[in-house]
């Protein structure tokens, strides 16, 4: 859990550029812009083929809502609602939508790590909402507890190619569900000054994050009004269902005018058609219907259309991740973003259960189709295991390499072309019976070429060897345990944590949020 001492600190190294005595020596933060086109499977004609597909679900066999606040919503704007039911037409939709801003900013209280979301902007954040925790020390699952919580959000601050906190990066089932809203966002708005996360599970856990957020960033009501200093995501109950509680937190958040992340989760093959097209259409009608109703109750929120379409194993029913199915899904999905004009989340994930080989190809096929696809928001981008299941630490070092790896990758300096890049005179300087590794245009630039790993370990067997033979899940628990002892918690003002802290005591001796057991 956080030191509460640690709060009174000017300030440390977590997050910060300095070489010296640093676990790492990693990339400076920064907000990674895609110089890439997307890549683009569906044709015109399939786009078009999509759209109307999800306009077609909204009118004809619409979208449950078991809100009945939503419901009363969408009978005052014209709807048509049959119970819980609610159809929509495609102009309605589409009316709706052209309000949703197609970028927007979010500021947390560190102003320096406000993010832009949309355009070209790429934004990777941490594993949200495992129950379970698995690292090499301890060689096996158990249930998450506070402590670990805490320690994967210090490699949340720690990392500056993670740009923003997620939900709770395990869940801490130590601490009674009441309260545990509380417990957790103060350790997260102590241990890191990045744009934070409410899940939207009951009014008082929204209405107590907004209050708490608030106070750490040192403002007013109107001023956290204003404009988006956090965020919510939430995901559809598919098929074709939108539930009680993470509408009304949406609905609460959209009227302050903070960002909300709208993520279908359909598996082909279970809970969506086992054609990627309609599992696409139908995770499209999924968002689609809930933007809309956040767009009519407070025209210009800023919206997330969020993608977490991949397909079952046919023979287990289990989902899987990483797949050739998952990566065209979120690629297709892609397109139907910039067809709507809105930005878009999706997710690093893999169904593999520890931090090896299984883990790392099947979580940077999901990153790099994030990459591919034009999305702006890649959840879970560091950490994630047994399809969203496990939390590891080893896995969040070892995607924040893969991370680092696609941020220099879309560097605009490796594919320049001027004369200092195409170094002629360098070329004829070496002639056919050299080498470059001396001359000038080498020794200017060696420190800064290429990509220098934190985690890969690019020496020969032999070099490898003699020094321990460490497999990289052992490095990256090295390093873990590295950066904990070296992280030292972002500046907060006195007055400002004492307030924050006076709030979650009062919250918890109300009771917290009323829980079913």
């Amino acid at each position: 859990m956080a030191d509460p001492k640690r709060r009174k600190r000017s300030g440390g190294r977590a997050g910060n550029t300095r070489r010296e005595a640093a676990a790492i020596d990693q990339m400076p933060w920064r907000l990674p812009q895609n110089i890439d086109r997307p890549t683009e499977p569906l044709t015109p004609e399939g786009v078009e083929a999509v759209h109307d597909g999800a306009m077609r679900i909204l009118e004809e066999i619409g979208i449950d809502f078991l809100n009945e606040e939503a419901i009363e919503i969408f009978k005052e704007a014209g709807c048509k609602v049959d119970g819980e039911n609610v159809k929509m037409d495609r102009e309605w939709v589409m009316e709706m939508l052209s309000h949703a801003p197609s970028d927007f900013h979010i500021t947390p209280r560190n102003p320096d790590k406000q993010i832009h979301v949309g355009g070209k902007t790429m934004l990777f954040g941490n594993v949200s909402s495992p129950p379970n925790y698995y690292d090499i020390e301890q060689g096996r699952k158990t249930p998450g507890t506070r402590e670990q919580c805490a320690n994967l959000l210090k490699l949340t601050q720690y990392f500056n190619c993670i740009h923003f906190a997620g939900g709770y990066p395990v869940e801490p089932v130590d601490v009674h569900a009441s309260v545990r809203h509380l417990d957790v966002v103060h350790d997260k708005l102590l241990l890191t000054d990045k744009v934070v996360h409410a899940y939207s599970l009951g009014k008082e856990r929204v209405e107590d994050v907004m209050e708490m957020v608030r106070i750490a960033g040192g403002m007013t009501h109107e001023e956290f009004d204003a404009r988006p200093h956090m965020y919510t995501n939430i995901n559809s109950t598919s098929p074709l269902k939108h539930d009680e509680p993470m509408i009304d937190g949406c609905l609460r958040l959209a009227r302050r005018g903070q960002a909300i992340f709208v993520t279908p989760f359909t598996l082909a093959g279970a809970m969506a058609p086992v054609t990627m097209a309609g599992a696409v259409a139908q995770s499209i009608a999924e968002a689609l219907a809930a933007i809309v109703l956040f767009q009519y109750v407070r025209p210009g929120v800023p919206c997330v259309i969020g993608t977490f379409t991949s397909n079952v194993d046919m023979k287990s029913g289990a989902p899987a991740f990483g797949t050739p199915e998952y990566m065209r899904a979120t690629q297709m999905t892609g397109q139907m973003a910039r067809f709507y004009k809105l930005p878009m989340r999706a997710s690093g994930s893999c169904a593999a259960n520890v931090p090896d080989g299984q883990a790392m190809w099947e979580t940077s096929n999901a990153l790099w189709s994030a990459v591919q696809s034009g999305t702006n928001i890649v959840y879970h981008a560091a950490g994630w295991l047994e399809g969203g299941l496990i939390a590891s630490p080893e896995k969040f070092i070892m995607d924040c390499e893969v991370i680092q790896m696609i941020q220099r990758y879309m560097e605009p300096a490796i594919t320049a072309a001027g004369p200092d890049e195409i170094a002629f005179d360098a070329i004829k300087e070496v002639g056919s019976g050299g080498h470059f590794f001396g001359i000038d245009h080498t020794q200017e630039r060696y420190e800064t070429a290429f990509y220098q790993p934190f985690v890969s370990d690019w020496r020969n067997f032999e070099a490898w060897e003699v020094t321990g033979g460490m497999w990289t899940a052992e490095r990256a628990h090295r390093t873990y345990k590295q950066i904990l002892e070296e992280f030292e918690a972002p500046a907060m003002d006195v007055a400002i944590a004492d307030e924050l802290r006076e709030f979650v005591e009062r919250r918890k001796r109300e009771g917290g949020a009323p829980t079913d057991f």
